[in-house]
């Protein structure tokens, strides 16, 4: 069985885990959604909804950012809406057009006058 990876996490990563979860939460409850409700809606098990409500760093963030996205909670600016966030989707890919494809170190220049 192959040893499990021990990940730290900072503090603000820990804060915002907590924020996430925590919202989450009490829109599910809010809604008087069951456990059991948003985790078939979601295509999840119910031990992942309870992980992710207990802010687990490991839970998949396509599976947080649905759950997310059945309770209700807003997960960018509150005033996005889908032609503004694609417009914002569509930027970001233009700018990562421009960029290098990957981010290498600047080489060292070589000193070799003796």
């Amino acid at each position: 069985m192959p040893k499990s990876i021990v990940r730290t996490y900072s503090q603000y990563t820990k804060e915002a885990l907590l924020l996430l979860s925590g919202l989450i939460r009490a829109a599910r409850i809010e809604r008087k959604l069951s456990t059991q409700e948003v985790a078939e809606r979601a295509g999840i098990s119910r031990s992942m909804l309870q992980r992710i409500e207990k802010a687990d760093p490991k839970c998949e963030i396509g599976a947080v950012f649905e759950v997310a996205s059945i309770v209700g909670v807003p997960l960018f600016n509150a005033e996005l809406s889908s032609p503004k966030l694609a417009n914002n989707i569509k930027r970001t890919e233009e700018k990562l057009a421009l960029l290098p494809q990957r981010a290498r170190k600047p080489q060292k220049a070589v000193d070799d006058d003796f």
